[in-house]
Protein backbone atom coordinates (compact mmCIF):
# COMPACT_ATOMS: atom_id res chain seq x y z
CA UNK A 1 0.00 0.00 0.00
CA UNK A 2 1.36 3.14 -0.91
CA UNK A 3 1.96 5.62 2.08
CA UNK A 4 -0.77 8.25 2.21
CA UNK A 5 1.89 11.30 4.04
CA UNK A 6 5.56 11.11 3.99
CA UNK A 7 8.71 13.50 4.58
CA UNK A 8 11.16 13.74 1.78
CA UNK A 9 14.69 14.75 3.22
CA UNK A 10 18.39 13.71 2.67
CA UNK A 11 19.37 12.01 5.40
CA UNK A 12 16.03 11.26 6.66
CA UNK A 13 15.92 8.35 8.86
CA UNK A 14 16.20 10.38 11.78
CA UNK A 15 12.64 12.31 11.24
CA UNK A 16 10.20 12.47 13.58
CA UNK A 17 7.42 13.30 11.55
CA UNK A 18 5.99 9.72 11.75
CA UNK A 19 5.67 9.85 15.30
CA UNK A 20 4.20 12.83 15.38
CA UNK A 21 1.76 12.94 12.47
CA UNK A 22 0.60 9.35 13.86
CA UNK A 23 0.33 11.07 17.19
CA UNK A 24 -1.83 13.51 15.81
CA UNK A 25 -4.70 11.16 14.25
CA UNK A 26 -4.86 9.08 17.32
CA UNK A 27 -6.35 12.09 18.91
CA UNK A 28 -9.38 11.37 17.32
CA UNK A 29 -9.05 7.61 16.58
CA UNK A 30 -7.87 7.49 13.21
CA UNK A 31 -4.52 6.03 11.56
CA UNK A 32 -2.45 6.95 8.92
CA UNK A 33 0.42 5.76 7.31
CA UNK A 34 3.23 8.10 7.22
CA UNK A 35 6.80 7.13 5.85
CA UNK A 36 10.48 8.40 5.98
CA UNK A 37 11.49 8.53 2.12
CA UNK A 38 15.10 9.88 1.10
CA UNK A 39 15.86 9.94 -2.42
CA UNK A 40 19.01 10.62 -3.88
CA UNK A 41 19.66 14.36 -4.72
CA UNK A 42 19.39 13.70 -8.38
CA UNK A 43 15.95 12.08 -7.66
CA UNK A 44 13.89 13.96 -5.44
CA UNK A 45 11.30 15.31 -7.89
CA UNK A 46 11.13 12.47 -9.84
CA UNK A 47 10.06 10.65 -6.31
CA UNK A 48 7.56 13.73 -5.39
CA UNK A 49 5.61 13.07 -8.39
CA UNK A 50 5.82 9.33 -8.04
CA UNK A 51 4.54 9.37 -4.59
CA UNK A 52 1.55 11.70 -5.07
CA UNK A 53 0.85 9.72 -8.88
CA UNK A 54 0.52 6.52 -6.92
CA UNK A 55 -1.96 8.33 -4.38
CA UNK A 56 -0.03 9.88 -1.93
CA UNK A 57 -2.29 12.58 -0.13
CA UNK A 58 0.69 15.00 1.20
CA UNK A 59 4.21 15.43 2.40
CA UNK A 60 6.48 16.85 3.84
CA UNK A 61 9.71 18.42 3.22
CA UNK A 62 12.91 18.74 5.26
CA UNK A 63 16.84 19.61 4.50
CA UNK A 64 17.69 19.67 1.59
CA UNK A 65 15.13 19.72 -0.59
CA UNK A 66 12.74 22.50 0.55
CA UNK A 67 13.76 25.56 -1.99
CA UNK A 68 13.65 22.60 -4.79
CA UNK A 69 9.77 22.14 -3.60
CA UNK A 70 9.14 25.66 -3.86
CA UNK A 71 10.09 25.35 -7.42
CA UNK A 72 8.02 22.76 -8.29
CA UNK A 73 4.86 24.04 -7.01
CA UNK A 74 2.54 25.13 -9.35
CA UNK A 75 0.64 27.18 -5.95
CA UNK A 76 2.34 28.86 -3.54
CA UNK A 77 1.09 29.96 -0.67
CA UNK A 78 1.80 33.47 0.54
CA UNK A 79 4.53 32.52 3.58
CA UNK A 80 6.12 30.09 0.46
CA UNK A 81 6.47 32.41 -1.50
CA UNK A 82 8.09 34.96 0.98
CA UNK A 83 10.45 32.23 2.14
CA UNK A 84 10.68 31.05 -1.38
CA UNK A 85 10.95 27.36 -0.05
CA UNK A 86 7.71 24.81 1.01
CA UNK A 87 7.95 22.32 3.68
CA UNK A 88 4.67 21.21 3.25
CA UNK A 89 3.06 19.82 0.20
CA UNK A 90 -0.45 18.48 -1.28
CA UNK A 91 -2.59 18.43 -4.69
CA UNK A 92 -5.13 19.85 -5.39
CA UNK A 93 -6.65 18.58 -8.66
CA UNK A 94 -4.01 18.33 -10.94
CA UNK A 95 -1.77 21.01 -9.29
CA UNK A 96 0.85 20.91 -6.89
CA UNK A 97 0.54 23.02 -3.87
CA UNK A 98 2.87 24.09 -1.08
CA UNK A 99 3.27 25.86 1.90
CA UNK A 100 5.98 26.76 4.36
CA UNK A 101 4.97 26.27 7.92
CA UNK A 102 7.91 26.81 9.79
CA UNK A 103 7.41 30.38 10.79
CA UNK A 104 3.88 29.68 12.27
CA UNK A 105 6.06 26.88 14.39
CA UNK A 106 8.21 28.50 15.81
CA UNK A 107 6.03 31.47 16.33
CA UNK A 108 3.49 29.45 18.60
CA UNK A 109 6.61 27.47 20.24
CA UNK A 110 7.80 30.83 21.49
CA UNK A 111 4.94 32.61 22.11
CA UNK A 112 2.41 29.85 23.59
CA UNK A 113 4.64 27.05 24.99
CA UNK A 114 7.67 29.17 26.61
CA UNK A 115 5.84 32.80 26.99
CA UNK A 116 8.05 34.92 25.81
CA UNK A 117 6.95 38.26 24.74
CA UNK A 118 8.26 39.41 21.70
CA UNK A 119 6.67 42.51 20.75
CA UNK A 120 9.26 45.56 20.15
CA UNK A 121 11.88 43.32 20.83
CA UNK A 122 15.45 43.70 19.11
CA UNK A 123 16.59 40.63 17.49
CA UNK A 124 19.66 38.88 16.46
CA UNK A 125 19.46 35.73 14.14
CA UNK A 126 22.12 33.99 13.64
CA UNK A 127 22.37 32.34 10.10
CA UNK A 128 21.34 32.73 6.79
CA UNK A 129 20.45 29.71 5.07
CA UNK A 130 16.60 27.93 4.17
CA UNK A 131 16.03 27.72 7.85
CA UNK A 132 15.98 31.10 8.43
CA UNK A 133 14.23 32.10 5.13
CA UNK A 134 11.46 30.07 5.94
CA UNK A 135 10.44 32.18 9.80
CA UNK A 136 11.77 35.67 9.20
CA UNK A 137 8.87 36.89 7.78
CA UNK A 138 6.69 35.31 11.14
CA UNK A 139 9.08 37.29 13.04
CA UNK A 140 8.62 40.57 11.54
CA UNK A 141 4.28 39.63 11.84
CA UNK A 142 4.91 39.00 15.44
CA UNK A 143 6.10 42.65 15.69
CA UNK A 144 9.49 42.92 16.44
CA UNK A 145 11.19 46.15 16.36
CA UNK A 146 14.12 45.34 14.66
CA UNK A 147 16.24 41.83 13.28
CA UNK A 148 20.20 41.94 12.69
CA UNK A 149 20.98 38.67 10.35
CA UNK A 150 24.79 37.38 11.31
CA UNK A 151 26.23 34.86 8.85
CA UNK A 152 29.98 33.97 8.33
CA UNK A 153 29.38 34.77 4.45
CA UNK A 154 28.20 37.89 4.71
CA UNK A 155 26.66 37.93 1.18
CA UNK A 156 24.14 35.68 1.97
CA UNK A 157 22.74 37.27 5.17
CA UNK A 158 22.68 40.89 2.50
CA UNK A 159 20.28 39.10 0.31
CA UNK A 160 17.76 37.62 3.01
CA UNK A 161 18.27 41.62 4.45
CA UNK A 162 17.65 42.89 0.94
CA UNK A 163 14.51 39.90 0.57
CA UNK A 164 12.89 41.06 3.13
CA UNK A 165 13.38 44.84 3.07
CA UNK A 166 9.94 45.79 2.96
CA UNK A 167 8.81 43.88 6.19
CA UNK A 168 10.61 46.30 8.64
CA UNK A 169 14.15 47.38 10.07
CA UNK A 170 16.31 44.55 8.83
CA UNK A 171 20.59 44.54 9.00
CA UNK A 172 23.51 42.15 7.60
CA UNK A 173 26.34 42.01 9.61
CA UNK A 174 29.17 39.23 9.33
CA UNK A 175 29.55 36.79 12.25
CA UNK A 176 33.10 38.37 13.05
CA UNK A 177 31.44 41.76 13.81
CA UNK A 178 28.91 41.26 16.40
CA UNK A 179 30.74 42.56 19.36
CA UNK A 180 30.36 45.80 18.09
CA UNK A 181 26.45 45.48 18.27
CA UNK A 182 24.58 46.35 20.93
CA UNK A 183 22.62 43.94 22.87
CA UNK A 184 19.44 41.66 22.00
CA UNK A 185 16.41 40.99 23.60
CA UNK A 186 15.81 37.71 21.07
CA UNK A 187 18.87 35.30 19.95
CA UNK A 188 17.47 32.93 17.18
CA UNK A 189 20.53 30.21 16.39
CA UNK A 190 19.50 29.29 12.65
CA UNK A 191 22.99 27.58 11.88
CA UNK A 192 24.19 24.35 11.34
CA UNK A 193 26.55 24.43 14.04
CA UNK A 194 24.15 23.07 16.60
CA UNK A 195 23.88 19.82 14.14
CA UNK A 196 27.91 19.76 14.41
CA UNK A 197 28.00 20.53 18.21
CA UNK A 198 30.26 23.32 17.20
CA UNK A 199 30.54 26.59 19.61
CA UNK A 200 29.77 29.87 17.63
CA UNK A 201 32.10 32.02 20.26
CA UNK A 202 29.59 34.73 20.64
CA UNK A 203 30.45 37.80 22.72
CA UNK A 204 28.63 37.76 26.14
CA UNK A 205 27.74 41.55 25.32
CA UNK A 206 24.83 40.68 22.99
CA UNK A 207 23.04 39.35 25.61
CA UNK A 208 20.34 41.91 27.26
CA UNK A 209 18.90 41.64 30.73
CA UNK A 210 15.77 39.19 30.37
CA UNK A 211 17.00 37.66 26.77
CA UNK A 212 15.29 35.17 25.58
CA UNK A 213 17.61 32.41 23.24
CA UNK A 214 16.21 30.03 20.63
CA UNK A 215 18.03 26.83 18.46
CA UNK A 216 16.19 25.63 15.83
CA UNK A 217 17.39 22.27 16.31
CA UNK A 218 16.95 19.85 19.04
CA UNK A 219 19.00 17.09 20.56
CA UNK A 220 19.11 15.00 23.88
CA UNK A 221 21.63 17.81 25.69
CA UNK A 222 21.27 21.42 25.56
CA UNK A 223 23.43 22.18 22.11
CA UNK A 224 27.10 24.95 22.96
CA UNK A 225 24.54 27.26 21.67
CA UNK A 226 22.12 27.22 23.84
CA UNK A 227 24.43 25.98 27.26
CA UNK A 228 26.23 29.73 26.24
CA UNK A 229 23.14 31.30 27.10
CA UNK A 230 22.19 29.34 29.84
CA UNK A 231 25.22 29.84 31.41
CA UNK A 232 24.68 33.57 31.52
CA UNK A 233 21.40 33.57 32.49
CA UNK A 234 19.27 34.14 29.18
CA UNK A 235 15.51 31.91 28.59
CA UNK A 236 16.15 28.99 26.87
CA UNK A 237 14.52 26.71 24.38
CA UNK A 238 15.50 23.92 21.33
CA UNK A 239 14.07 23.74 18.59
CA UNK A 240 11.58 20.15 19.60
CA UNK A 241 8.41 22.65 19.97
CA UNK A 242 8.59 24.28 16.45
CA UNK A 243 8.79 20.80 14.66
CA UNK A 244 5.81 19.97 16.43
CA UNK A 245 3.92 22.98 15.71
CA UNK A 246 5.45 23.28 12.35
CA UNK A 247 4.00 19.69 12.09
CA UNK A 248 0.60 20.71 13.42
CA UNK A 249 0.09 23.71 10.76
CA UNK A 250 0.66 20.97 8.01
CA UNK A 251 -1.48 18.75 9.46
CA UNK A 252 -4.29 21.13 9.60
CA UNK A 253 -3.36 21.79 5.83
CA UNK A 254 -3.89 18.50 4.92
CA UNK A 255 -6.88 17.10 7.06
CA UNK A 256 -9.25 20.63 8.04
CA UNK A 257 -8.75 20.17 12.20
CA UNK A 258 -5.72 21.30 13.81
CA UNK A 259 -4.58 18.48 16.59
CA UNK A 260 -3.17 19.19 20.07
CA UNK A 261 0.82 19.93 20.33
CA UNK A 262 1.18 19.91 23.86
CA UNK A 263 1.37 15.97 25.07
CA UNK A 264 2.86 15.14 21.58
CA UNK A 265 5.75 17.77 22.73
CA UNK A 266 5.70 15.72 26.07
CA UNK A 267 6.21 12.21 24.59
CA UNK A 268 8.47 13.37 21.97
CA UNK A 269 10.92 15.22 24.58
CA UNK A 270 11.05 11.84 26.93
CA UNK A 271 12.16 9.88 23.70
CA UNK A 272 14.62 12.15 23.12
CA UNK A 273 15.72 12.72 26.67
CA UNK A 274 16.55 8.42 26.13
CA UNK A 275 18.69 8.94 23.37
Amino acid sequence: MTAQYAVFGQPVSHSKSPFIHRAFAAQRSETLTYERIGPAEEDFEEAVRTFFAEGGKGANVTLPFKERAYAMCDVRTERAEVAQAVNTLWMEGDQLHGDNTDGPGMLADMVRHNNWKILNKRVLVLGAGGAVRGVLNCIFDAGVKEVVVANRTLSRAEELAQHFSERGDITAVPMEDLAAQESFDLIINGTAASLAGADLELPVSLLATGVYCYDMMYAAKPSPFLQWASDHGASTSDGLGMLVEQAAESFYRWHGWRPGTVSVIQALREEVSLV
